[in-house]
Order: C-alpha cells, then structure tokens, then sequence
C-alpha cells in the first residue's frame, strides 16, 4: 500500500491489473430441455503474476441449474490452493439440469479470488460470466 498526503492508504497500482487469465470449456456444448442430465465444466486458471497466490474460486448457478442432481447446491466453493507463477490450474466442475429446466440461455458467474496468508483475506477477485445454451 502507498499512503498520500493526507495519510490515507492508496491501492497498490499493480493489484488493479488482472492477476489471472480465466478460461472455461463446457463438454457437451449444451444441455437438453426438460430431461435429466448434466454437462461437464472445464475451468483453467493461470496466475500471470510475478508471485504465487493462494485461489479459491466460487461459481453460482441459476434457480433451473445446479451443482448437483436435485439441484439444490446452486453455489460451489473450491479452494484451489498456491498457484504459481505463469502456472495453471485446471478444475473439472459437472453442472446439471432436470426436468424444470427450460430451453433458454442460462448465466453462470465465475469468480476467481486471490488471497492473502489465508483464505479469509481477499487481495482481489475478478469474474467471468458464461453462457450455457438450453436447447429441445
């Protein structure tokens, strides 16, 4: 942290950059209307700091997806752990609909966090939204 004039703390500039390049894969492309079955979520994560971070990641679902068959865990939490520099992780997520599951684009919201000693001080976080297609 810098500090101004009037003694007040200034972000550093280099944590308002991006600390992660954040790229997803859905295996099928899509899921099918009405009917029980699910897709599986690709997600890489490479820190393109100079310094290795500690990563957790939290992706939200829809009210019609979910994170399991009944659909009721709409939020996951993952604790990736240290990241080194220029290193990636990748994280295998399967997402599933069911038979009130409508056709129609759904949105799921990526957000990848960097922390500080340990996972209750948060450094930065940047998010992602995807679109995952519904069809008949």
């Amino acid at each position: 942290m810098n500090f101004n004039i009037f003694n007040k703390k200034e972000p550093n500039p280099l944590i308002k950059n991006s600390m992660y390049v954040i790229a997803t894969e859905l295996v099928p492309y899509r899921l099918n209307a009405n009917r029980t079955n699910s897709l599986i979520l690709f997600i890489r994560v490479k820190n393109i700091t100079n310094d290795s971070l500690l990563t957790s990641l939290n992706i939200t679902a829809p009210s019609n997806l979910g994170f399991n068959e009944n659909l009721l865990l709409k939020q996951k939490q993952i604790n990736i752990g240290e990241i080194l520099p220029n290193k990636e992780k990748e994280l295998k997520i399967e997402v599933f609909g069911n038979t009130e599951t409508d056709q129609g684009e759904y949105t799921l919201n990526i957000n990848t966090i960097a922390h500080f000693r340990d996972y209750s001080h948060v450094i930065n976080s940047i998010t992602k939204s995807i679109i995952l297609k519904v069809i008949k």
